[in-house]
């Protein structure tokens, strides 16, 4: 299926999970990596996706939610992440200062620009994930920033921030609390779909998932009873901050992982 035949599928209905990837590769340091990724492609082809069937999701109106499409766009040794639904998207971190024009290339790739963001969610203040929030920001006039309160102080924004903390839903998406990376350390979920953003409270590694980096976690008792806490959901799809994605199974790894914690 081309890109064209999938987005056109969006409007009729068809769930479908887009593996696009962007091919954006550099070579500097990064605040919080623990290990870099050489690409971002996820498919064979850059035109190919993957369709899965998913329980019937409903919007907040009470009708059938669109199907999500998310992308992955690694910056260097971290990673960002675009979620859309019906055209509209939101971009979950924002890499290192100078990543905007990457996020632009991605959401073009995606048939769609900065006028479409209408959210930006931050997993946690580290500047690999913050670093180019103030471009994203100003590049799209109306998107709304969110992030966990206790990180919020230590995030600069040309915006105010709207504090999420368990329970809250962002773009039709769950936010779960993860503290012990840093103190306000969110996770995205979409049950509809199957996905799980992890952002930093996990990370992909040895082929599947490893914990939170105890080098630049705040408090790793806390954040591995984030990771506990994360066992216990449903997911088919996790990705991260840093490391490969998981796909299939993808709870039952973090379910493993939580039991030698």
């Amino acid at each position: 299926m081309t890109r064209r035949a999938f987005l056109r599928d969006l409007g009729q209905g068809t769930l479908a999970v887009a593996i696009l990837g962007v091919g954006i590769v550099s070579c500097r340091a990064d605040d919080d990596s623990a290990e870099t990724s050489t690409s971002s492609r996820l498919a064979e082809d850059a035109g190919t996706t993957t369709t899965a069937p998913s329980p019937p999701m409903t919007s907040d109106e009470g009708g059938p939610a669109a199907p999500l499409v998310w992308e992955r766009v690694v910056l260097g040794g971290v990673s960002a992440y675009l979620l859309v639904r019906a055209g509209e998207a939101a971009v979950v971190d924002t890499g290192n200062p100078g990543d905007s024009g990457d996020i632009a290339a991605a959401l073009d790739g995606l048939g769609i620009g900065w006028t479409d963001v209408s959210t930006v969610i931050l997993t946690h203040l580290h500047r690999d994930h913050v670093g180019s929030l103030g471009d994203v920001m100003m590049a799209a006039p109306d998107a709304v920033g969110f992030a966990g309160a206790p990180d919020i102080p230590s995030i600069p924004s040309p915006r105010t921030l709207t504090p999420v903390d368990d329970g809250d839903s962002v773009f039709g998406l769950d936010i779960i609390a993860t503290p012990g990376h840093t103190p306000g350390s969110i996770v995205v979920h979409d049950p509809g779909s199957g996905l799980l953003v992890a952002g930093d409270a996990m990370r992909g590694g040895d082929g599947g998932v490893i914990g939170a980096h105890p080098r630049f976690s705040d408090d790793m008792a806390l954040a591995n009873g984030s990771i506990k806490k994360l066992a216990a959901l449903d997911f088919d799809t996790v990705v991260f901050g840093h490391g490969d994605p998981v796909f299939g199974g993808a709870s039952e790894q973090v379910a493993a992982l939580a039991a030698t914690l």
